[in-house]
């Protein structure tokens, strides 16, 4: 199957072509920019007034379309992965929650079983467990009921079921300086998050392989005069991707610019940590089995934390894209290429010859018309 989209504006990392073309044979990209207009194609898709961008990776989100991974059934699986598409999502990491392990492990069945079974929905990379590693105070949203110490061992049984790319836990813990290298060893990503860790521990699990930072600055140590805090610790670190949370609740305006200036585009990474209620509208809904009212987009718990998000994907990359003023092809670095190179995740995040079709096609809002996924176009907005 041999595709052609045409006459795009073609912006991927480093690179803003401004009129050319993008070919695609079954799941690679095989050619980009000026490409014959005499070539022999099976269809062709016209990306006339479009951006044609790397497909966005979503790696921390929980759910959408009134499901949650944690629901752990299938058909919360196939809506939610079919649901990304539409934000212009081609690939994600199923993001846990703190629950039981018998939840856990049933929520990495699934996911194997929408890779082997959902061939429409946005592709599966990995699973993120974000707890049940956490630091009781520091719960913020997450079951205070099913919180406990690092375990290695119970990371490697569930990591036997489906491929563990990351992990989000507190690393003050007991331990857990030994779980941030056991972790490393394995080639899962260390992420520190849900934190009372200071600057110093900060350091030590960075030395030790920690390279994320979960939804950067929320539930995390601040930045102090005396006491730089983890997000001061993030904010200076050169090997350190942050997540980022562009919604307008999760991080103030000036955060956002501030970030952008001391880290770059080659260091965020746009997460949306979107729960059930993304694309939905406004009501009851919840988290983990706690209960969530969400009030004009911003989603709480009953007793006042933020619960997640309800963003949707490339609302966030427009949000940076205001606020910092940053040239779209950089912005889009955090979007894609940073997910896919700090974890590992080969051929994903650049429209260049050999590299997976994941494409979005935006318009000039940058509002999504069109995803491709290995080279299939899965979702198209209507006319």
């Amino acid at each position: 199957m041999k595709t052609l989209i045409k006459n795009c504006r073609i912006v991927s990392p480093g690179e803003d072509i401004p009129k050319g073309g993008i070919v695609m044979e079954n799941d690679r990209i095989t050619a980009v920019g000026e490409i014959p207009a005499d070539g022999q194609y099976d269809s062709v898709i016209d990306g006339t007034g479009l951006i044609a961008a790397p497909g966005f990776i979503d790696i921390h989100f929980h759910g959408r379309s009134n499901f949650d991974f944690c629901d752990c059934t299938a058909e919360a699986f196939e809506t939610i992965g079919k649901g990304k598409l539409q934000d212009g999502v081609t690939g994600f990491l199923a993001t846990s929650l703190s629950v039981s392990y018998d939840d856990l492990e049933k929520f990495c069945h699934l996911a194997e079983d929408y890779k082997k079974n959902v061939p429409d929905g946005a592709t599966l990379l990995g699973i993120h467990l974000e707890g049940p590693f956490f630091n009781p105070p520091c719960a913020g949203a997450q079951n205070p009921d099913f919180l406990k110490n690092p375990d290695i061992a119970l990371v490697d049984e569930l990591n036997a079921i489906s491929p563990v790319k990351k992990i989000s836990f507190s690393p003050e813990l007991p331990g857990g300086l030994e779980f941030t290298k056991a972790l490393t060893e394995r080639g899962i990503m260390a992420s520190g998050g849900h934190t009372e860790a200071d600057y110093e521990c900060f350091e030590q699990h960075r030395a030790a392989g920690m390279k994320h930072l979960t939804h950067f600055c929320n539930v995390m140590t601040p930045v102090h005069h005396l006491r730089f805090g983890m997000v001061g610790g993030g904010l200076m670190a050169d090997d350190v991707y942050v997540e980022m949370i562009c919604d307008g609740v999760h991080l103030c305006d000036q955060m956002i610019r501030l970030i952008a200036r001391l880290k770059g585009p080659e260091r965020m990474m746009l997460i949306t940590d979107a729960m059930r209620a993304s694309a939905m509208p406004d009501g009851n809904y919840t988290l983990g089995g706690l209960p969530v009212i969400v009030k004009d987009g911003c989603a709480r718990l009953t007793t006042g934390p933020v619960a997640g998000s309800t963003l949707r994907y490339h609302n966030g990359l427009k949000r940076l894209v205001n606020l910092t003023g940053l040239p779209l092809c950089e912005a889009i670095r955090a979007t894609s290429l940073n997910q896919a190179e700090s974890l590992g995740i080969k051929n994903r995040g650049r429209l260049e010859k050999n590299y997976i079709a994941d494409i979005v096609l935006l318009d000039g809002n940058l509002d999504v018309r069109k995803t491709i996924c290995s080279g299939k176009l899965k979702w198209q907005s209507q006319p």
